[in-house]
């Protein structure tokens, strides 16, 4: 009877899990044209402390009013360095100082090589099998990607744009290395409570960074600026981040890369609608490559 619940509770687990990853594929598919969007009202390392901060304040009211605001131990430091620094910092970071000179459409579709770099880091460092239905997901993932992105045809002398290109590339890098450690890591506090001391700490980067990097902005407080910032701080922080680690810590690492292959599918859907950008047949192509590679590599898995 116990291996039966147990069994119930794992196959639950789990459809929370997808259920969350597919809430996370759309927060943070949006979350790309917001972001293009706010830099138009701010310098780009404010955009993301700003709404780095307002995700910080959401998350310590929700934390409070539920009685789940707790001190971290010992054992939760690492996880918070690495999600904070790695994906909330460094990676909200460099997109945001990409995206001056690169396409949101591109933006996501760039990040999300991320795939290229957990699944054979899960396999060396974690020790996930490569199936044979997975590698092939992947194949089709990347395929996708490559579509969208040709190298080929891309103006490798146009500086600033390889620029803003190599920093896109440089936070799907970090972004990959904390998928990797939040899945090796163990757990002794809930992922939920630890959000907020993430996001406490990668506010806490970011403001002196912008000051640094951008000095003091003069902000028009627009009302289309609030929302932007609202947006990205409750739903693309807020929300995601935290679904996000619970995914990370119920399904393979590998799995979440390529189940989160699914924002830009969103983010360039979104930015085509919202930022003008053009939806060619190569994109529609790709989109339809990356849920197939999404399918055969998570859904595929016994």
């Amino acid at each position: 009877m116990t291996a039966v619940v147990g069994t119930v509770g794992a196959k639950t687990q789990t459809r929370t899990a997808w259920l969350l990853l597919g809430v996370v594929a759309l927060a943070w598919g949006i979350n790309w044209p917001v972001g293009k969007a706010m830099l138009a009202y701010l310098p780009p390392i404010w955009a993301v402390a700003l709404r780095s901060a307002v995700g910080t304040l959401a998350l310590l009211m929700i934390c409070a009013a539920r009685g789940r605001l707790v001190v971290p131990k010992a054992g939760d430091i690492p996880v918070i360095l690495s999600v904070g620094v790695l994906h909330m910092t460094a990676f909200s970071a460099l997109v945001s100082l990409g995206l001056q000179f690169v396409p949101a459409g591109r933006s996501v579709v760039l990040t999300y090589t991320t795939p290229l770099w957990v699944v054979p880091g899960a396999w060396l460092l974690l020790g996930e099998p490569l199936t044979v239905r997975r590698l092939f997901g992947v194949g089709l993932g990347l395929l996708g990607l490559l579509l969208i992105f040709n190298p080929l045809t891309f103006d490798w002398h146009a500086e600033r744009a390889v620029f803003g290109n190599g920093l896109v590339m440089l936070a799907a890098l970090c972004w990959a290395a904390s998928i990797l450690y939040v899945r090796s890591h163990r757990w002794v506090t809930p992922p939920f409570e630890l959000v907020f001391w993430q996001a406490l700490l990668a506010t806490g980067m970011l403001i002196p960074l912008a000051l640094l990097h951008d000095g003091v902005p003069s902000i028009d407080w627009q009302p289309s600026l609030i929302g932007l910032l609202l947006y990205g701080g409750l739903f693309g922080i807020a929300l995601a981040y935290w679904a996000v680690t619970t995914v990370n810590r119920v399904l393979p690492a590998a799995t979440t890369s390529l189940g989160l292959l699914g924002v830009p599918v969103f983010g360039i859907s979104c930015s085509a609608v919202v930022l003008g950008e053009t939806i060619s047949p190569a994109l529609l192509g790709a989109i339809a490559l990356i849920l197939g590679g999404i399918v055969l590599g998570a859904w595929g898995r016994r």
